[in-house]
């Protein structure tokens, strides 16, 4: 399993909670103070939202979407 770092995870994060805005609706240095379990779920629910979704934008998340 390719488990990402708490650093990937911000990042990943902060550039799904941002996409299609000037700026990310939440600090992420707010989000530096979750779990790395907690961060997986945010994420998680994040690209779920991808069902609906434009087609357009499900291709851009597609970059998130780790397989094993």
């Amino acid at each position: 399993m390719n488990a990402q770092t708490k650093e990937e995870l911000l990042a990943d994060i902060d550039k799904l909670i941002s996409y299609g805005k000037e700026e990310s609706t939440i600090n992420p240095d707010l989000l530096a103070y979750l779990s790395i379990d907690d961060l997986i779920s945010i994420k998680k629910k994040l690209l779920e939202k991808v069902n609906i979704l434009s087609e357009e934008d499900k291709e851009w998340l597609e970059q998130f979407k780790k397989y094993e």
